[in-house]
């Protein structure tokens, strides 16, 4: 079983699986369009200082985390982009340039607006004060009210979300300069605007009714309205077109990978405070790719696994196991599902995330992994491309960092751990020096 410190110059080396990256396919006409979602809290503002302490970021929580057992990839560090600081345009055109480069054709923005207040907004205005960086882009209302949550305080509210009738207009208002920008991602000339939590607001369909007037009163069209595919979303009685929206767009974990049973015993433990849960990954992306279609549009959406002990410390919840080849299959599975849409404007897939650091999921690359996941993204687009139109074979995916969660497995490896325990006690013993001396 290796050490702590042992574990941690593994994770943050070059992998089994690192790729130093190859020449994309930047300048290929491309039958679906993959859209990652971007996270802006890479920058201090006065609501995290106040809140976490002065110079929160990100990086904050990402850099404090430490591997709970072994084989847990923690810390996850960036290579080419280092610790970036969002409040710099070269930042973003440097990975919208690197996006582009293999495959991702579009960025979508959390945008965070509380009854006229905007949080985390200088990313996207500095986006939109320099067209020359060349990406497409959407905006995704992250509407919940932000709590403490990430400390287990979610009573404990930061900064409150109201849903007023008389927010509408100032809501359109908030983003019509986005909406208005010749990169801003439409279906057949509607722009493309998705809602995070739409089961918090009291009247979504009333809602959804009145932005539609506003901005077709103000010339902005008739949006393409997306609900997050979250478990409000995954009843079986749920249609999006009940409360107003076009479709739903999947992001994992969510829907696809929460109901998988959890084996936090399976794993000989690096912190024996370790109280979070530990899910399959492989299951996880067999599960999505085994879903039958559904009664109206779902654009699929995909992510690299899930891990974010970083905001949880001791109580994280990871998605173990996830490999690039992984990630290719399922990617691959999502891009042929959408090719098959009759618009080309619909053809999209989502990806959970460009740079979600705490989370474990970021397209961005690692010291451990480089530019693996891109690559796996370019090959996945490039055999759509070459006309490869066959469903990938998940059962033969390289996944050897994922070890059997079966009963027999489960009961090799306590004894394991037990007997692991055991020789640390007799090594101890035997290293104590006689009583009396």
């Amino acid at each position: 079983m290796p050490t702590l410190l042992q574990q941690i110059q593994y994770n943050t080396g070059q992998g089994k699986y690192f790729h130093p990256g190859d020449s994309g396919i930047r300048d290929m006409k491309l039958p679906v369009k993959v859209i990652a979602f971007y996270l802006p809290q890479f920058h201090p503002i006065a609501e995290n200082d106040e809140s976490w302490g002065a110079g929160f970021t990100e990086w904050t929580n990402v850099t404090k985390a430490l591997p709970q057992f072994e084989g847990h990839y923690q810390p996850h560090l960036p290579a080419d982009l280092g610790f970036y600081d969002l409040r710099l345009p070269e930042t973003l055109n440097a990975q919208a340039k690197l996006a582009r480069k293999y495959g991702v054709q579009g960025f979508c923005f959390h945008y965070y607006w509380f009854s006229g207040r905007k949080l985390l907004d200088k990313p996207l205005d500095i986006f939109l004060n320099h067209p020359e960086i060349d990406i497409s882009f959407c905006l995704n209302w992250a509407n919940e009210s932000w709590t403490r949550a990430w400390d287990s305080k979610s009573s404990q509210v930061l900064v409150k979300q109201d849903y007023s009738e008389c927010d509408d207009e100032p809501f359109v208002e908030s983003i019509e300069r986005a909406l208005r920008d010749r990169r801003y991602i439409r279906i057949s000339g509607r722009p493309l605007i998705m809602v995070y939590r739409f089961d918090l607001f009291p009247n979504m369909g009333a809602t959804t009714e009145r932005w539609r007037s506003i901005m077709i009163a103000k010339g902005l069209g008739n949006p393409f309205l997306v609900a997050a595919h979250i478990e409000a979303a995954t009843r079986p009685e749920f249609d999006p077109r009940d409360f107003g929206f076009d479709a739903v767009a999947e992001f994992p974990p969510h829907k696809v990978g929460l109901p998988l049973p959890r084996g936090r015993d399976s794993f000989p433990l690096l912190d024996p405070k370790f109280r979070g849960s530990v899910r399959n990954y492989r299951a996880m992306v067999t599960y999505a790719c085994s879903l039958a279609p559904a009664p109206f549009k779902v654009f699929r959406g995909v992510c690299m696994g899930w891990d974010n002990e970083p905001r949880k410390p001791n109580r994280g919840m990871i998605f173990y196991g996830a490999t690039p080849p992984l990630f290719g299959r399922w990617l691959r599975h999502a891009c042929l599902d959408a090719a098959c849409d009759p618009d080309p404007d619909a053809r999209i897939v989502f990806i959970n995330a460009w740079n979600e650091w705490a989370e474990g999921t970021h397209l961005e690359p690692d010291r451990h992994f480089g530019h693996a996941y891109l690559v796996e993204t370019a090959r996945s687009l490039r055999d759509l491309v070459s006309g490869q139109t066959e469903q990938p074979n998940l059962s033969d995916a390289v996944d050897d960092e994922w070890r059997d969660t079966g009963p027999v497995g489960e009961f090799a490896r306590r004894m394991r751990a037990k007997f692991i325990g055991l020789v640390r006690i007799l090594v101890e013993r035997m290293a104590r020096p006689p009583a009396g001396r």
